[in-house]
């Protein structure tokens, strides 16, 4: 009980991930079946489906909008400061984030890039952004395969040939896709951003205490 209660803020996201995920399938599969129908088509199993341009489509392109914004937002709070958030770091102030890894290289209980040092802690310097831009460029390039194999299907149940790849990634069909889920994200972390300069959430490692002034910034 120690180890799931220790992990219990993981282990919750991560169930309500599962459930969702499959309510995504399960209504997807749905929709996608009534289209071929509406079209004189058979409908496709559930494992078919899974297979299916329409599950991976629709997948991608809301994954790519949530790693673009974990990976922007953590790129940019290096460099940019927002008065009185919790969210930022607090400007002109040396964080404990910015000290030089390579001074507590000597502790027992560090990472073992920071031991290690050379390349292995240069990337490890900046793992947590650099990941997430690898997960959003990975998940990009699902949508863009997916989205792509969706349209050909889609081009197909009217009897028209779908574009190359090349001419589907400059369509305004993947871009509309790609950009109303982007926008949404840069919108939802500007909102938190800013509201938790002046809104509390007593308890919250994300909120100030419900004391502070709206000028303190950072934790």
């Amino acid at each position: 009980m120690k180890w799931i209660k220790d992990r219990g803020l993981t282990l919750v996201l991560l169930a309500a991930f599962a459930v969702t995920f499959v309510g995504q399938i399960l209504s997807g599969l749905g929709e996608y079946n009534q289209e071929r129908i509406d079209h004189g088509i058979a409908p496709v199993t559930l494992s078919a489906y899974l297979a299916s341009s329409h599950m991976w489509e629709a997948t991608m392109e809301n994954w790519e909008s949530e790693f673009l914004q974990m990976a922007v937002f953590v790129m940019l709070t290096v460099v940019l400061v927002q008065r009185g958030s919790p969210e930022s770091r607090r400007p002109y102030v040396i964080e404990e984030s910015d000290a030089d890894p390579r001074r507590f290289a000597h502790l027992p209980d560090v990472p073992w890039p920071v031991r290690r040092g050379g390349l292995w802690l240069r990337l490890y310097e900046y793992s947590l952004g650099l990941t997430f831009g690898l997960l959003f460029l990975l998940s990009w390039s699902g949508h863009a395969v997916a989205g792509w194999r969706a349209y050909d299907a889609d081009e197909r149940l009217v009897g028209r040939a779908a574009p190359a790849i090349a001419d589907f990634l400059g369509s305004s069909r993947f871009w509309f896709e790609s950009m109303q889920n982007w926008q949404s994200e840069f919108l939802s972390i500007a909102a938190m951003v800013w509201l938790s300069v002046y809104l509390r959430h007593r308890g919250s490692p994300e909120s100030k205490p419900v004391h502070a002034a709206h000028r303190e910034t950072g934790r």
